[in-house]
Formats: structure tokens, C-alpha cells, sequence
């Protein structure tokens, strides 16, 4: 019985012992290896399961680069792995590069890869132009008009520049700005809408490519609508802002004439006042001079008739001027 379980425990533990074994020795993906003339030893599968790179990555990315003629090695493809690249996209990527007779070498394409670009994706713009179309654009004439644009981008990748390259979004953006300077440009926006292509024309002159990661083929206009009037309207806001300048100013004349006015009758009345509490002493002064022997009956007697005098002159000439206006009123 006990024999039994010895030998029970000793098939559990060589079973255990091959699943390791073939685990950190891939003994089928060496054989593929070596039907497919790639020469891989069997230490360094065992050093990729050590470094955790899987073997499988490397060997069949070796062997697709090695059946399309491409010399590279599994120290390329490993430390490419550690680094956090791709490989199999960059295998990929090599493959179609030299199918499309594109210069493309290894350390490229790993530094493309790394920079976070995907770099067969890069190749494939490269063979085939891509087509991007840029948000609606709107922009005004010099008549006020304003018009609103939709281009349609023809690009290449520049593999060249493909690492520190700006993006699609830096292309959308100067040719967004170009079509702006283009309509603004010109005398009228009929002329924009007669002839769309004399846009695109001025934004390829302008080489909006540099320093980018794309070289473009062509800018054409797919759409040119007319949108609103702003000059006219900004000509409403400003004589909507004039008016209401000058309401502000009528409004503060009117308020100054109001402070003016009310300031002459303040003078006035105090004036008045002056001229009442005169009079009132004028009794006193009189009473004083009779006191004193400086002014006697007679002199006030002929003061009394000359103030009387006065008095009916003043009616006299009121009365005249009356009937002179009252004449002429009649006479009309």
C-alpha cells in the first residue's frame, strides 16, 4: 500500500516536473523554429521566461521577418519588448515598408513605435494618402458677409518626421486658419463663391506641412455656405451703442439744466428774502430818524408823495404797455 502511494506521489511530482520544464523550455516553439530556418536556442527561450519576454512574440515575429527577407535578430526584438515597444506592429509595418519600397529601418520604426505613434498605421498613410476633413470654418469677407467653409485635406505620412512631427490637429488648425486669412482677403464674398479654388490655392502656398508629421497632397473645398450679415450687424450695435451714448448725455445735460435752474430760484428766493427783511427795517430806520430829530413830519410827507408818484407812474406805464399789446393782438 505504502509502495503505492510512492508511486502515485512520484508520477504527480515528474508531471509537475515537465510542466515546468516545458514551460520555461518551449521545446515546440524551438522546433518551429528551427523548421522555419531560424536559429534559436533553447537557452534563450529559457532566458526570455527568466525575463519574463514571451517567447512566442519573438519567435514568430522572427520568423515572419526572416521569411520576408528582413535580417534581425532576437536580441532586436527582445530588448524592443522590455522597452514597451510593439513588435509584432512594428514587424508589420517593416514588411509593408519594404514591399512599398519605403525606407524604413528597424531603429525607425522601434523610435516611431516608442514615441507612441503606431507606425504600421504611418506606413499604410504613407502608401495610401488619407483624406481629412476639417470642422466647419467660418470666416468674413471684406463686405461684412460671412462665409462658412468645409476643406477636405489630402495627406502623406512623412516617415521622416514622423518622431517630434505635429499631428492631424496641427494640420486642421493652419489650414483652419488659412481659409480664414483666404476669405478675409478678399474684396467680396461673391468672389469667394465664384471661384472656391483660388482658397485653396492660397493655403498650399502658404506650407502648412512644416514641421509636421504629414505631407499635403491637396486642399479642396467641399462646401462654401453664406452665413450672416456681421457687418451690417455691427453696424446696428454700434448705432445702438451711439444712441445710447447720446441719451446718457441728453440725460445728463437735462439733469445739470435741473441743478441750474433749481439753483437760480435757491438765489432768487434768498435774494427776495434779503429784499422782505430790507423792508421791514426801512419802518424801523424811519421811526429811528424821528427819534433822533433827523427827519421831521414835512420830510415825511414829501417822501409819502414822492413813493406815491412813483407808484402811479409805474401804473401809468404798466396800463400803456397793456393797451399797446392788446392793440396789436387785435390788429391780427
Amino acid at each position: 500500500m505504502d509502495g503505492n502511494i510512492l508511486v502515485i506521489v512520484a508520477l504527480f511530482a515528474s508531471i509537475i516536473v515537465l510542466f515546468i520544464f516545458l514551460y520555461f523550455v518551449p521545446v515546440n516553439l524551438w522546433i518551429t523554429a528551427q523548421f522555419a530556418s531560424v536559429r534559436v536556442g533553447l537557452l534563450e527561450l529559457v532566458g526570455m521566461r527568466i525575463r519574463k519576454v514571451p517567447p512566442s512574440i519573438i519567435v514568430n515575429s522572427l520568423i515572419t521577418s526572416t521569411k520576408a527577407g528582413l535580417s534581425l535578430t532576437t536580441n532586436d526584438l527582445e530588448t524592443h519588448f522590455l522597452a514597451g515597444g510593439n513588435v509584432p506592429n512594428v514587424i508589420r509595418a517593416l514588411i509593408s515598408a519594404d514591399k512599398a519600397n519605403i525606407n524604413l529601418s528597424f531603429k525607425q520604426a522601434t523610435a516611431i513605435d516608442l514615441a507612441g505613434r503606431d507606425v504600421f498605421e504611418a506606413v499604410q498613410i504613407s502608401v495610401n494618402p488619407k483624406v481629412i476633413t476639417t470642422p466647419k470654418v467660418a470666416a468674413v469677407a471684406a463686405d461684412g458677409i460671412q462665409l462658412i467653409a468645409i476643406a477636405r485635406v489630402t495627406v502623406r505620412a512623412n516617415i521622416q518626421q514622423l518622431v517630434g512631427g505635429a499631428g492631424e490637429d496641427t494640420i486642421l488648425a493652419r489650414v483652419g486658419e488659412g481659409i480664414v486669412t483666404s476669405i478675409g482677403s478678399a474684396n467680396s464674398h461673391k468672389n469667394v463663391l465664384e471661384n472656391p479654388d483660388k482658397i485653396s490655392k492660397l493655403v498650399l502656398q502658404r506650407g502648412l506641412d512644416a514641421g509636421t508629421a504629414f505631407e499635403i497632397l491637396s486642399i479642396d473645398i467641399a462646401d462654401v455656405d453664406v452665413g450672416t450679415n456681421i457687418g451690417a450687424k455691427l453696424q446696428i450695435d454700434q448705432a445702438t451703442a451711439d444712441l445710447k451714448v447720446a441719451e446718457a448725455k441728453a440725460e445728463e445735460r437735462r439733469a445739470m439744466a435741473v441743478a441750474e435752474e433749481q439753483e437760480m430760484r435757491a438765489k432768487a428766493q434768498e435774494a427776495r428774502a434779503k429784499v422782505i427783511e430790507a423792508e421791514a427795517q426801512v419802518p424801523q430806520a424811519i421811526a429811528e430818524a424821528f427819534r433822533n430829530g433827523q427827519l421831521g413830519v414835512m420830510d415825511y410827507y414829501r417822501m409819502q408823495n414822492i413813493q406815491a408818484d412813483t407808484d402811479m407812474r409805474e401804473t401809468i406805464s404798466n396800463s400803456g404797455d397793456s393797451s399797446k399789446s392788446g392793440g396789436k393782438s387785435t390788429k391780427k
